[in-house]
């Protein structure tokens, strides 16, 4: 142990040594050119039109996956390309670095991406960052042989003697790391392409991106686990205890899940749709496999789960026709020409912006009140999920206008009073 520490310092002194050549003056200056080149190309093919949310290129040039990619393939050729003429100094550090870079970008973005606005994706960003860089020391100096040595000596037995080491562990855990990040990556692409546009068919295409995405997660967890060395037969068992606890404790989260598919399938429901549920209205802003959002005109959203949506009543203003029907009442005095009136109202109504011609508004006769006549105005909207309070408005001000400029009068209430006067004792009226 003492002799490779010996040489692990004479490879650093080495390495220090030829860092202070002029040969390593001519490395930095081809890294340079390297970096400049790969900002460039990554320059020209972003364009001017930044792309929201980019894997490959980021919120920046250089914060993507693109740049750091593009700068090891030009720094390695580069060492290649100078191999014959000066012994690597410079690229020796560059190279591990680069990787490094590419490792974090990967990882910190794709998972930025698939899971947005999560606080604990920011601390797995930190963790990778530091154990790559912590891996570019180790790499740089020598000591990482020794590092993998000492892991290879620690070793434990599991089942009939199969025994298996620490860097086993290792090895098999930063394999299952970037298999699931990749298995991420691919579904987010996906799930970007099946999403973009908008139509009928929004739902369906959220269907198919969240079973792509189950399934490669699926794939990528097994591959996961056969690479960290653990046997795959031992899941027939551990497949059976699933069963029993999702009979058991898992059955309303297993329920939510299949319910989803059902949701999504079946198109009941869409996204967009404008549904009541619980006692709850509003339009649906999103469908997930456990759960619909549900946004309100007011702002406020309701997490429904899906099972909800499938066991229960659920009204679906956009199911199969988009219209609805509004109502709005006033009351007139005795007297009035109704039958004149009936179609002055129809023609005013009519002309308020959302409210359609076809089906077109009607006016009936609903009761004779103690105080007027009760009408009620009937008119049809396509667009519910842009709220109801403001055409209805709209229409109790055009009709109070006609009322006004046609003279009719709103009653008020009327009530009839009659004093009755009784005879005093002695016979005489009261003053």
């Amino acid at each position: 142990m003492a002799g490779t520490q010996t040489l692990n310092a004479a490879q650093v002194n080495e390495l220090l040594a030829s860092l202070t050549q002029a040969s390593a003056l001519t490395e930095l200056a081809v890294l340079a050119g390297c970096l400049f080149i790969a900002w460039g190309l990554v320059r020209l093919l972003r364009g001017r039109e930044l792309p929201e949310a980019s894997i490959w290129f980021g919120k920046r040039i250089v914060d993507g996956v693109f740049f750091p990619v593009l700068a090891l393939v030009l720094a390695y050729g580069a060492k290649l390309a100078l191999a014959g003429t000066i012994k690597p100094a410079v690229f020796k550090v560059a190279i591990p670095i680069l990787i490094s870079l590419v490792v974090i970008r990967i990882s910190v973005r794709v998972l930025g991406v698939t899971f947005p606005n999560s606080r604990w994706v920011r601390t797995i960003e930190r963790s990778i960052s530091w154990l790559a860089w912590i891996a570019v020391a180790l790499w740089v100096t020598g000591v990482l042989p020794l590092v993998m040595e000492a892991m290879d000596e620690v070793q434990w037995k599991i089942g009939a003697g199969h025994a298996i080491s620490l860097r086993n562990v290792v090895e098999g855990s930063l394999t299952a790391g970037v298999v699931l990040v990749l298995a991420l990556w691919i579904s987010a692409a996906i799930e970007k392409q099946l999403l973009r546009g908008t139509g009928n068919t929004l739902s369906v295409r959220k269907m198919v991106a969240n079973i792509v995405r189950t399934v490669l997660l699926l794939i990528a967890v097994l591959f996961a686990m056969s690479a960290a060395g653990i046997d795959l037969t031992a899941l027939s068992v551990l497949g059976g205890a699933i069963g029993v606890g999702l009979g058991f404790g898992l059955q309303k989260i297993a329920a939510n899940y299949i319910s989803g598919f059902v949701i999504l399938a079946e198109r009941s429901l869409r996204i967009g749709d404008m549904v009541k549920v619980d006692g709850f209205e509003g339009r649906i802003t999103d469908i997930r496999t456990r759960y619909t959002v549900v946004r309100s005109l007011g702002g406020r959203e309701s997490i429904v789960p899906n099972e909800m949506l499938i066991t229960q009543r659920v009204e679906n203003s956009s199911l199969a026709d988009p219209k609805v029907l509004l109502t709005t009442q006033v009351q007139v005095a005795y007297g009035t020409d109704v039958h004149t009136l009936r179609a002055k109202l129809e023609a005013a109504v009519r002309e308020v912006p959302r409210v359609l011609a076809d089906p077109g508004p009607a006016v009936q006769l609903a009761e004779f009140a103690s105080d007027g006549m009760n009408l009620n105005v009937l008119f049809w909207i396509l667009d519910p999920e842009n709220g109801q309070g403001s055409v209805r408005s709209d229409v109790n001000l055009a009709v109070l206008a006609l009322l006004n400029a046609e003279g009719v009068t709103i009653p008020f209430p009327q009530r009839v009073v009659r004093v009755e006067t009784s005879a005093s004792p002695s016979g005489n009226t009261p003053p």
